[in-house]
């Protein structure tokens, strides 16, 4: 099936770019599952204040534990969920901090079945909003993009922790053409579809949509970085040092 799809994506790419771009997209922005709650996990959850908001048209759910000041955020990886950190967050509680979290579209207990950066940096730009200056942000996987291009832009907190970090959006295409034995031209329709679809009229996007650089400064960048270089589904080792701190 792989090889049907990979042969009829390279070629469709050669011929008619724009409708292999809709294709690779469509699957590149689903998935792999639906993370499902596991039992240890299953109180710490229950203790969360719930809440709803809708991006681009898809509920998602939102957790907070604590009101005061300064959340902590958690920001789950690629085909994972806010319950993944459980034993985190209940930590965390015990040293008195307000955590806040959420389950990005087609994952935990938010409504769709795909979901892209855009929806990761909607959810945690309306977080940021309602909540303001975070104390720390900890982030896995697809998170930590999406974690350090809202830094990009300005959002602003005194800790990121990355956990197997991606540290570019090109190393996820490069992963996707990888899996599926993808040819360079699928990969450049992917990602001019990406430009067409999530960023019309943003030349800056790819820029912001990489980590910066051990030990860069400026911006909303945190005085203090943490980077993770444990496994991840969607971060080799290698890569994820790219986008580690001190």
């Amino acid at each position: 099936m792989a090889s049907l799809l990979s042969t009829a994506l390279n070629v469709t790419a050669r011929l008619a770019p724009g409708p292999a771009g809709r294709r690779a997209f469509a699957l590149f922005v689903r998935p792999l599952g639906r993370a499902r709650l596991r039992p240890e996990e299953a109180d710490p959850m229950a203790r969360a204040v719930r809440g709803r908001m809708v991006v681009y048209g898809t509920a998602v759910t939102t957790y907070r534990w604590g009101d005061g000041p300064r959340p902590v955020l958690v920001v789950h990886g690629w085909s994972s969920r806010a319950s993944r950190f459980a034993g985190l967050i209940e930590a965390l509680r015990a040293q008195g901090r307000t955590v806040i979290s959420f389950d990005a579209p087609g994952h935990g207990e938010s409504e769709g079945r795909a979901s892209t950066i855009r929806d990761y940096r909607a959810i945690i730009g309306r977080l940021y909003a309602e909540h303001g200056d975070f104390s720390a942000v900890v982030a896995h996987s697809f998170g930590v993009l999406a974690t350090f291009s809202m830094l990009h832009d300005g959002m602003r907190a005194d800790r990121v922790v990355g956990i197997g970090g991606v540290a570019d959006f090109d190393y996820l295409v490069a992963r996707f053409r990888a899996g599926l034995d993808l040819g360079e031209g699928v990969g450049r329709a992917l990602r001019a579809h990406v430009e067409r679809r999530l960023f019309p009229g943003d030349p800056d996007i790819w820029r912001r949509l990489e980590a910066p650089p051990p030990g860069a400064g400026g911006g909303g960048r945190p005085p203090n970085r943490l980077g993770g270089t444990g496994g991840s589904p969607a971060a080799a080792p290698d890569h994820a040092r790219a986008g580690n701190g001190t």
